[in-house]
């Protein structure tokens, strides 16, 4: 079985905003790039994840998209995870967790990337 670790399942650049954008503007993002999730940043640092789940609890809880901010309704200091943790180690904190998404931060707490349950997959058949 060949060995892979996130470093390998992250993309050019880590899909992000601020965490005054709306709701709208991030739903819209997230449809046009076929994303699930969008790290919340200030700066290069992480303050959350804001995920297809975050984005229905407020829809079914009827608040303004329009007026509501990523910072009202994101998961704040989500766990993070090192690029060069094993992608089967990876799975097996997803799988006890129920997390879909691993945000992949460097050494400074710098975000490279989040890693999806669907990256994740493809990571792991391309291992055996």
């Amino acid at each position: 079985m060949a060995s892979m670790n996130l470093r390998e399942l992250l993309g050019d650049a880590p899909f992000v905003c601020g965490p005054e954008t709306s709701l709208i503007e991030v739903a819209a993002a997230m449809e046009r790039s076929d994303l699930e999730a969008a790290a919340v940043v200030e700066g290069l640092q992480l303050m959350g994840l804001v995920t297809e789940s975050d984005l229905r609890r407020a829809v079914g809880s009827d608040v303004d998209l329009g007026a509501t901010s990523v910072a009202d309704v994101m998961s704040r200091d989500p766990d993070t995870f090192d690029a060069d943790l094993d992608v089967w180690d990876a799975a097996a904190w997803i799988t006890e967790s129920g997390y879909r998404h691993l945000p992949v931060v460097d050494d400074d707490g710098t975000l490279q990337g989040v890693v999806s349950v669907r990256d994740l997959l493809k990571g792991l058949v391309d291992t055996v």
